[in-house]
């Protein structure tokens, strides 16, 4: 007679860390939250419950300083997605004033870049789509370039400087030493370009949003040359890739859920909520981490100070304690309050633009694509675990409708 052993803390996480998990780590979440707060062996802790997670990016004990200890990059070349206040505040305030104002009134020109990047797919016939190639990744590019004034010719180099820069979010002992050595010249690349486009700016200031950061009118406020190369890499990179997945994500889910697809279809406001329920049940950023200040009672436990605290937003997202059927991919779901955002002082800057240009590719696709179907499923993935989306995703459709005409 044999006995089996349930998975521990640890095996769950290098589970959903593995490539071969990648297309259905939910599995594996779900049994994480039989223990919503758990302690790995290296010390650090597993928090996988919802309101767990909501209370520790929500609890000023939970620090955003947190980079793996094998990480050499030094503090004062932290994004504000590692830093905590008093700095952390003083680089988001300048940064929400400069990029806000700037993303207001917009949707009429994602509409016409949705509209652009699907009309070279016009078709009366069969035809195929690459959503992630084709769509998902160029619109989110071309408008955070357009906003910090990257010259259009330069928008290829952020695809291959993106992907090198994005796997290093993964923890460090799942990365190869070719990854790490890509990372390392793909850092040095991304500076070289961003001193290069700061120095044009400093002799050419423009409307542009990397004219509005050097420039600051706040002298109190104005960052420094490391922390305005710092912040303008994370808008190029970070800001694009969730969007990225986001789009990816809704796409796959609407085509698995052909009734969804239809209803939006004839429905374009089930867009607004339908986005919300994608960040909830298939988040483009599966994780995040923390680290203790102090210690913190939490889930029936104390995670000492000093601790390293791995939030597994994905699995608090599919809670049964929080949300009703949460496997369901339900699009106008109530009290949706997900994490895909995150939560607290680092809830997303940007969410507001990804918001935007979700509904409006949903809107389209929906509205345009005549009998779309996956070509495969599940899609190849990518190999990051964090931002986690399709390598591509393939799409049969029997026509493609020009812009001004329903689909069928």
């Amino acid at each position: 007679m044999t006995t089996s052993t349930a998975p521990s803390a640890g095996d769950l996480f290098a589970q959903v860390l593995r490539q071969d998990r990648r297309a259905d780590p939910y599995p594996s979440y779900a049994r994480m939250r039989r223990q919503p707060v758990a302690r790995l062996d290296d010390g650090s802790w597993l928090v996988s419950g919802y309101r767990e997670i909501r209370q520790l990016l929500h609890d000023p004990r939970s620090s955003a300083d947190r980079l793996d200890p094998q990480n050499k990059i030094p503090k004062a070349a932290r994004s504000l997605l590692m830093q905590d206040p008093p700095l952390h505040d003083q680089l988001r305030r300048v940064v929400t004033e400069e990029f806000i104002p700037r993303i207001m009134g917009m949707r009429d020109h994602l509409g016409e870049l949705v509209a652009r990047l699907l009309d070279a797919h016009i078709s009366d016939g069969p035809g195929r789509l690459d959503v992630v190639a084709d769509l998902a990744y160029p619109l989110p590019v071309t408008v955070i370039c357009e906003l910090l004034g990257v010259p259009p010719e330069d928008e290829p180099l952020f695809g291959s400087l993106a992907r090198r820069l994005t796997r290093g979010l993964d923890p460090v002992d799942t990365q190869t030493e070719d990854e790490l050595r890509a990372l390392d010249e793909a850092r040095g690349e991304l500076v070289g370009y961003l001193e290069g486009l700061i120095a044009e700016r400093r002799t050419r200031p423009g409307d542009d949003l990397l004219s509005g950061l050097m420039f600051h009118p706040d002298p109190d406020e104005v960052m420094n040359p490391v922390q305005l190369r710092v912040t303008l890499g994370l808008l190029l990179i970070a800001g694009h890739e969730t969007t990225v997945n986001l789009i990816a994500n809704g796409t796959l889910a609407l085509l698995r859920y052909p009734g969804v697809l239809a209803r939006l279809r004839t429905d374009p406001d089930l867009a607004t909520p339908l986005v919300e329920e994608v960040l909830r049940y298939d988040p483009p950023v599966q994780m995040s981490a923390r680290s203790a200040l102090a210690d913190i009672d939490i889930g029936g436990t104390t995670i000492p100070q000093g601790s390293r605290i791995r939030l597994m937003l994905a699995a608090g997202n599919r809670d049964a304690t929080r949300f009703d059927d949460p496997d369901r991919f339900v699009p106008d779901r109530a009290d949706n309050a997900h994490l895909g955002f995150g939560g607290g002082l680092h809830y997303c800057i940007g969410a507001t633009l990804a918001r935007a240009e979700a509904q409006i590719a949903f809107t389209a696709l929906a509205r345009r694509l005549r009998a779309p179907r996956l070509v495969t499923d599940p899609p190849p993935y990518r190999e990051n675990a964090i931002l986690r989306g399709p390598e591509h995703l393939l799409v049969a459709f029997d026509g493609l409708s020009p812009d001004h005409a329903p689909a069928t």
